[in-house]
């Protein structure tokens, strides 16, 4: 690490994600400077030429890129940072693109023979006249992070109407099947997997998935890693985090998130939900919590990625 590297620390933006993303750029922000790099700190809002200006005026040598969810996940800002012929963290135009919209990604992890829910892409309408598939099933926004949108349908529930009422995500959906079971997360740094993540929503009113506020409330959930489950069954799912961690095109770090269905008396189903290109980054997210498991400090870890893209550059 040379001190004189200049870190620009994009943070904020314009994403439903924008608190997030804030708490994840001070962080990351505050790691930097206790590591010796000179860093600066940008809220990318929705003014682009004010972007451009002010990242033209404190000339980084690399962007932290601490954004989350739309225009800060998807593709956007990398073309951006590609176009300024500016190193960033993280992955690039096309791995972001494709992780983030997540009938492409399945697509692609359907193609790499990785396990997938059934499931299929529908438009709203469709929602609105019928289920499309047995209940229970999944509706997620197509192009939204961090459970953003998603909704469950159970047997004999009546939530369709509402769900579409209350629908701004476009004019389409993912379904899938709903899978049941527990929810565990594996960070990948390179080709590395860090360790699994078990992760147990705290009890609330209306909550029975992993869902916004158990991702980013105080006790919204609880972490246990590494994981109490079977060593294989653990092995196998680091495999599959590195497998589309590579399949996507990912650089840097990325999380890949699964079910594990060990409900039933046979064996155990391991399901690929989706690869986030863009981890949460405060010193006590997932990746983080991962990385400091396996001996990577906070600091270590922010810097490790900043090393990444100027290598990569």
């Amino acid at each position: 690490m040379n001190s004189n590297t200049r870190v620009t620390v994009l943070m904020g933006g314009i994403s439903s994600e924008r608190e997030v993303s804030l708490s994840s750029g001070k962080g990351v922000a505050d790691a930097l400077r206790s590591a010796g790099y000179t860093v600066s700190e940008l809220d990318a809002g929705a003014d682009l030429a004010g972007l451009v200006a002010s990242l033209t005026e404190q000339k980084p040598d690399v962007v932290f890129n601490a954004l989350h969810g739309r225009f800060g996940e998807d593709g956007c800002i990398q073309g951006i940072l590609e176009w300024m012929r500016l190193p960033y963290t993280h992955s690039g135009v096309r791995a972001s693109a494709t992780a983030m919209d997540k009938a492409a990604a399945r697509a692609v992890f359907l193609s790499a023979g990785l396990p997938v829910a059934d499931g299929k892409v529908i438009s709203i309408e469709e929602l609105a006249e019928a289920d499309p598939m047995p209940a229970p099933y999944v509706v997620k926004p197509l192009s939204e992070g961090s459970s953003v949108g998603v909704s469950i349908v159970r047997k004999g529930s009546n939530v369709r109407a509402g769900i579409v009422e209350n629908w701004h995500y476009g004019t389409h959906a993912l379904v899938e099947e709903f899978i049941p079971g527990r929810e565990i997360t594996i960070g990948v740094l390179g080709d590395r997997a860090l360790t699994v993540t078990d992760i147990t929503p705290t009890p609330a009113e209306g909550r029975d998935f992993y869902d916004y506020d158990a991702k980013y409330k105080a006790g919204g959930s609880a972490h246990v890693l590494p994981a109490n489950i079977d060593a294989d069954i653990a092995k196998k799912a680091c495999d599959i985090a590195v497998a589309a961690h590579q399949a996507l095109g990912c650089a840097g770090a990325s999380r890949s998130d699964f079910r594990l269905d060990d409900t039933g008396d046979g064996p155990a189903r391991l399901i690929l939900l989706e690869v986030n290109t863009q981890p949460g980054m405060t010193a006590t997210s997932l990746l983080p919590e991962q990385a400091a498991y396996c001996g990577i400090s906070y600091p270590e870890l922010c810097g490790w990625l900043v090393e990444q893209a100027l290598h990569r550059q």
